[in-house]
């Protein structure tokens, strides 16, 4: 049910774009001169309309369509990497916010003295999956650190996973066996808000010793089935990654990834800039992308990606 109202209202977005298409027809064919500034708002909007249309044409993956669970976890850095972390979680949910997604903090863990040292969020929407898989990898931040007394330059890292939600998948089996199940109570920033009752569930995956956990709910049994969630993407994660690197070995071409390798820097002195190291696309306005404006660089490494994955 929830793939079929999702193809009614993408076929619906399609009917409604054609039948403004025919409506600006009929408005340019009386050819009324006081109408022009009308008819190229209207062509206008048409046009960017169509450029999304056909962009999201290019997210064709079997997950692309779907929702997504955004993991940010900080680097070496200490307090700046966690602040980083945290600046980086803000920058996300603006940008979920333009795109109308709904979003959920499943599990997050706040750091010593400021920032987080990881987080995890549900992002739900249309094609929510297809757009954030562009920002998974290391991200690097350079700026003069607002807690170090002298004001020096530091140099920030933020690892940014990104997984496709899933449901019970054929695709991903597990057996009750292999789980170990831990419950305890959850706490807040600094020791605040701590739970009274055990209800933030911690599951261990024994095969693969993938641990995932979730606190934000009050419910156990919500903690739990987010946690399983969370599971079955990392375990559906690892499945494709051994996929992956088993055609990689055959064509001779594989390399692990490592965490020096950063996809895109954030540079904040001594100059402002933002570049992403796979597609060369940068931007002078730090702030504005720090402010959830990315679809320019999302839209230029999945159209990078076109290519590469047809072949």
């Amino acid at each position: 049910m929830k793939e079929i109202s999702a193809l009614k209202e993408e076929v619906e977005e399609w009917q409604t774009l054609r039948q403004n298409i025919t409506d600006t027809l009929e408005l340019a064919q009386l050819e009324d001169r006081s109408m022009y500034n009308e008819l190229e708002r209207e062509t206008n909007a048409l046009e960017s309309e169509l450029a999304t249309r056909e962009f999201e044409a290019k997210l064709s993956g079997p997950y692309d369509r779907g929702d997504a669970l955004l993991a940010i976890h900080a680097g070496a850095g200490g307090t700046d990497s966690q602040d980083w972390a945290e600046m980086l979680q803000r920058m996300y949910l603006r940008w979920t916010e333009r795109k109308g997604y709904k979003t959920d903090i499943l599990d997050l863990t706040y750091g010593e003295e400021a920032g987080i040292k990881s987080v995890t969020i549900s992002v739900e929407g249309r094609y929510a999956y297809g757009y954030l898989r562009s920002e998974k990898g290391v991200h690097r931040l350079v700026r003069l650190s607002p807690f170090d007394s002298a004001h020096r330059r530091h140099t920030s890292f933020a690892m940014v996973e990104v997984l496709p939600q899933v449901e019970e998948d054929s695709q991903v089996e597990i057996n009750p066996d292999d789980l170990r199940i831990d419950v305890f109570r959850s706490s807040g920033a600094g020791g605040q808000n701590v739970q009274k009752n055990a209800t933030a569930i911690r599951i261990t995956h024994l095969p693969t010793g993938i641990v995932v956990s979730c606190q934000n709910e009050r419910s156990q049994l919500q903690n739990k089935q987010n946690a399983m969630m969370v599971l079955r993407a990392r375990l559906l994660e690892k499945k494709q990654q051994e996929q992956e690197e088993k055609i990689a070995e055959l064509r001779g071409e594989y390399q692990k990834a490592e965490w020096g390798s950063q996809i895109r820097s954030y540079v904040l002195h001594p100059y402002q800039m933002v570049k992403d190291h796979r597609t060369e696309h940068e931007r002078g306005n730090t702030q504005a992308v720090l402010d959830g404006d990315l679809d320019g660089f999302i839209e230029a490494y999945l159209s990078s990606q076109v290519g590469v994955n047809q072949t």
